[in-house]
């Protein structure tokens, strides 16, 4: 079971980058992005179950959680970036189907990727 993120980089404030998290070894029923900033905790950002979706505050309304079966894949969509986002974001995964911000529910989790927000 392998769940491999890609897609940061480096982009100025107001742009956009999308994340993917490519599962591997089988389906899961539930899905979270998270991500951590220098000296900083891990924090949760999105999550995904069947058509239900939870963001965190501070992303609300500018990154969009989505899911493609055919795939096997989970995407963040981050707009309108600010240098706040700046940080290592991971995808998580669940086989349980549950809509949650707890990073600990979350068994399997990638490898991260990095993205950075100029100003």
């Amino acid at each position: 079971v392998q769940l491999q993120a890609s897609g940061g980089g480096l982009v100025q404030a107001g742009g956009s980058l999308r994340l993917s998290c490519a599962a591997s070894g089988r389906t899961f029923s539930s899905y979270g992005w998270f991500r951590q900033a220098p000296g900083k905790e891990r924090e949760f950002v999105a999550a995904w179950i069947g058509g239900s979706t939870k963001y965190a505050d501070s992303v609300k309304g500018r990154f969009t959680i989505s899911r493609d079966n055919a795939k096997n894949s989970v995407y963040l969509q981050m707009n309108s970036l600010e240098p706040e986002d700046t940080a290592v974001y991971y995808c998580a995964a669940s086989s349980v189907l549950v809509l949650t911000t707890t990073s600990h529910l979350y068994p399997y989790w990638g490898q991260g990727t990095l993205v950075t927000v100029s100003s």
